[in-house]
């Protein structure tokens, strides 16, 4: 096995000191959320360093979603330009990859359960092989040298990154000196992230995930039955109450030394869902840089708690609604795939069997910087063609006095690149685009179990896959079948084939302007959509 070292990264700069002011809880109904989420837009306090374009509020497509240089400070444009979970634009291009080095957790949370040789599922904390740091550092370096647009390495279990500090910071470490030019992260619940800081920085990890899913202790009694907390274990709003001190500390510690840090929010119906709206006005106001706000993974196989008594997750619906009330607070992620712990390749794929430990012993690899920049380069080129193709579509639309109104939910099946490039039988999952006269703007996506199967479609899978996408009005693909196309017009879900290696944006644009062009003629009439079932974390019947 051949490797060329390279250099390590230089330290970060030494701590500033920093004040911690604790977060007030308040409550809103859902049904105020739409017109209560332009208070979002200016907290009474803010930190000088803020997320980026959150000035600009109703979370302007910066950085988690499409945004290009203009939009933020060149250093942090440096930082997010080619990582796929801080830029939906370079989700389309740029692949990462997980490994599970850190086991242990020191909390407890009613949604997780951690598992392992669990290769046929895919939610946070699953994985099929635990690694050592030297075995992880063996295994990215595989990876990278043969997935070239491969550039981020993160650490996000299956426990907690900062209960193993350790092997986690090991791992950094040893990469740095063999792959300086990958992104390092790491996802953390928070409660030892204080204390951590100044090792984060000092192995220069630019980017931080930190779970939080409350700041009212009460509310967080319902979400984590205990915390591990000095050599002891605490319960109740106690442990809620420990957890959020340390987990606004900790933001606001890492928000003073300039790392770009993602908050991961579980939505969880009944408990914290209107709740949500003062976590994003917090964690903005501690400079976060984006807000992601997950559906709940809830099916009872899992054997979570909030699986085994039945709390379920939201709809489609209920999500973006909640999503959509936080615009203009801190900016939103929405094209998170909740990825396993040892996840490897593009975000919605899975390349981690094709880099078992038994397999990388049979590869010679060969990591060479410069060919992967080579590499870099050319997705780079094909990405600023997606914007532009984006930038023109938008441009030469129209607005008229009947579609200023109209918006629709379009599903795309695609294998990645931003273009329309999949069958409809080969997806197992859709992008949902929300479309307007003016704007298509990636919304979130929906898992499926695969229709085509052997070679021939499975009819029974069908239904799933209409209540997966049931809120669109239209689903663009590069080819469908005659029995998917009958079945999808059936369920009033227009199948599109004709924009074929189109850019997405600009090929729902196009749909778009056809069909209220078909509406204003009287062709046909616009009706709303119902409700669709979100289907993350299931088990895929193809596995």
């Amino acid at each position: 096995m051949a490797i060329r070292s390279m250099p390590a990264h230089i330290a970060r700069q030494q701590n500033k000191e920093y004040v911690m002011e604790s977060a007030t809880a308040s409550y809103v109904s859902l049904a105020d959320l739409k017109s209560s989420h332009n208070a979002l837009a200016t907290p009474a306090e803010e930190p000088a360093h803020v997320g980026c374009g959150t000035s600009g509020g109703e979370g302007k497509a910066s950085c988690g979603t499409s945004a290009g240089p203009d939009d933020m400070p060149a250093h942090v444009w440096d930082k997010v330009k080619n990582h796929p979970c801080y830029s939906e634009e370079a989700h389309h291009h740029y692949a990462r990859m997980h490994v599970a080095v850190a086991p242990a957790c020191n909390i407890q949370c009613n949604y997780c359960n951690r598992k392992y040789d669990c290769s046929n599922e895919s939610r946070p904390g699953v994985v099929s092989q635990k690694l050592t740091p030297e075995q992880a550092v063996k295994k990215v370096v595989a990876v990278a040298s043969e997935i070239p647009q491969m550039t981020v390495l993160g650490v996000a279990g299956p426990g907690d990154s900062l209960a193993n500090p350790k092997k986690t910071f090991d791992t950094f470490r040893m990469l740095q000196e063999q792959a300086p030019d990958i992104k390092l992260c790491l996802s953390t619940n928070g409660l030892a992230l204080p204390d951590l800081v100044d090792e984060i920085c000092q192995y220069n990890i630019d980017h931080v995930t930190i779970t939080i899913n409350m700041v009212d202790p009460e509310i967080g009694a319902k979400i984590y039955p205990w915390i591990f907390w000095d050599h002891k274990r605490v319960t109740g709003v106690e442990a809620s109450r420990i957890l959020h001190e340390q987990q606004m500390k900790g933001l606001e510690m890492l928000t003073a030394r300039g790392v770009l840090t993602k908050i991961n929010s579980v939505l969880i119906p009944g408990i914290n869902d209107e709740h949500m709206i003062e976590v994003n006005k917090a964690v903005k106001a501690r400079g976060a840089f984006l807000h992601n706000i997950m559906p709940l993974i809830s099916e009872a196989e899992h054997g979570t708690v909030f699986g085994l008594t039945g709390q379920r997750g939201p709809t489609a619906q209920e999500l973006k609604a909640v999503q959509d009330a936080c615009m203009g607070g801190a900016n939103l992620m929405r094209h998170c795939r909740q990825c396993r712990a040892d996840a490897v390749g593009l975000l919605g794929e899975d390349r981690s069997s094709e880099f078992t430990l038994d397999k990388i012993e049979e590869m010679e690899v060969v990591y060479d910087l410069d060919r992967r920049r080579n590499y870099q380069e050319r997705v780079e080129a094909e990405r600023q063609a997606q914007h532009a193709a984006k930038i023109e579509a938008l441009s030469a639309a129209t607005v008229t006095e009947l579609t200023k109104d109209i918006k629709v939910l379009v599903a795309v099946a695609t294998t990645g690149g931003g273009r329309v490039n999949q069958h409809f039988g080969h997806a197992d999952e859709f992008q949902i685009f929300e479309v307007s006269a003016g704007e298509a703007l990636f919304v979130g996506h929906r898992r499926v179990d695969l229709y085509c199967q052997g070679g021939y479609g499975e009819d029974e899978q069908l239904p799933s896959i209409v209540t997966a996408i049931n809120d669109c009005h239209a689903v663009l693909v590069s080819k469908i079948g005659a029995c998917p196309r009958d079945e999808l017009k059936a369920a009033g879900i227009e199948p599109v084939d004709q924009y074929v290696d189109e850019f997405i944006e600009k090929a729902a644009l196009s749909w778009f302007a056809d069909y209220t062009g078909r509406v204003a003629s009287g062709e046909i009439v616009h009706q709303p959509r119902g409700d669709a079932s979100i289907r993350q974390g299931a088990f895929t019947a193809a596995a």
